[in-house]
């Protein structure tokens, strides 16, 4: 994505995306989920290049690149879960080269790349869980950035991770 934005009087935003496999499953019924993703020889790249000038207001810009991703969100008495994740992608890369210039409130620059991520969110009282995550590929996450004359809060973030999982059960 390449964007030039000049002379907004409120906030700009903006955002580059690239994901492989993304899996989103929500039940209030007892579930078994079966879950497996594989990416292989494939670039998933999420480039963003932006000039921002002379904005009012806020400035947001992103840049996130996901290989595979998997949400399981459930509210019964019994979910089993079993999640196998492969990352073989040439490259999972986040990039975000931005310049912004003369915002009037805060500027937000970050990007993130990640090969592997998995959730579960549930409160069944019985959740057996199995989760597999592999991953070879070369991850990268780059923001180049200039920024000048703002009057709020400049914020930079950069991120690479490789496998990432988080299960809560309440």
């Amino acid at each position: 994505m390449n964007t030039t934005v000049t002379n907004v009087a409120g906030n700009t935003a903006g955002s580059s995306a690239s994901v492989g496999n993304n899996l989103e499953v929500v039940t209030m019924n007892n579930a078994n989920v079966n879950n497996n993703q594989y990416v292989s020889s494939v670039s998933i790249a999420a480039d963003q290049n932006a000039t921002v000038s002379n904005t009012g207001g806020t400035v947001t810009l992103s840049s996130q690149a996901i290989c595979n991703a998997a949400d399981v969100s459930t509210d019964p008495h019994t979910t089993a879960v079993t999640s196998q994740q492969e990352c073989q992608a040439n490259d999972p890369s986040a990039l975000l080269n931005a310049k912004v210039v003369n915002a009037g409130n805060d500027v937000s620059l970050s990007s993130q790349a990640v090969g592997n991520s998995f959730s579960e969110d549930t409160n069944a009282a019985y959740m057996p869980t199995q989760n597999t995550q592999l991953n070879a590929s070369n991850i990268a996450s780059t923001v180049n950035s200039t920024v000048k004359n703002v009057s709020g809060n400049v914020t930079v973030n950069s991120a690479a991770i490789g496998n990432n999982a988080q299960i809560v059960q309440y």
